[in-house]
């Protein structure tokens, strides 16, 4: 099983993707939010990282997939996954469908790659046709 960490500056962004990411993968897939500092305010923490990756990681999780909004959350998330004792992966995909198509993926049993990619290939979603 692969759990997903999903990483905004905004607490409400985070535990927003996390219930549609949820609903979509039918609560089949482990899904943690990190968001916004400790004190509620914008910006990322890798303290509030560092917490939802140890609760995704005292799981029986595979391998985590993080999802994150805008690009300084990556130091702060390499920084909260410094040492982190299972397999992981920091996506470049887009936030939401990113989430998406990864829960999906994870639900219907998909590895740490195959997840992973499923995500990487929203980078190129066309939202509208024509």
């Amino acid at each position: 099983m692969i759990g997903m960490l999903i990483v905004s500056h905004s607490r409400k962004i985070a535990e927003g993707v996390q219930e549609l990411a949820e609903q979509m993968g039918q609560q089949q897939v482990l899904i943690r939010a990190a968001g916004g500092m400790s004190d509620g305010t914008l910006g990322t923490s890798a303290e509030v990282i560092h917490a939802a990756a140890t609760q995704l990681g005292s799981t029986p999780i595979d391998g985590l997939l993080v999802l994150l909004d805008l690009g300084s959350a990556v130091l702060s998330t390499e920084m909260a996954l410094e040492g982190f004792a299972k397999p992981f992966v920091i996506s470049d995909a887009p936030l939401v469908e990113g989430a998406i198509m990864a829960v999906i993926e994870a639900a219907i049993g998909g590895d740490l790659e195959r997840v992973a990619a499923a995500a990487e290939r929203t980078k190129t979603l066309r939202k509208l046709l024509g």
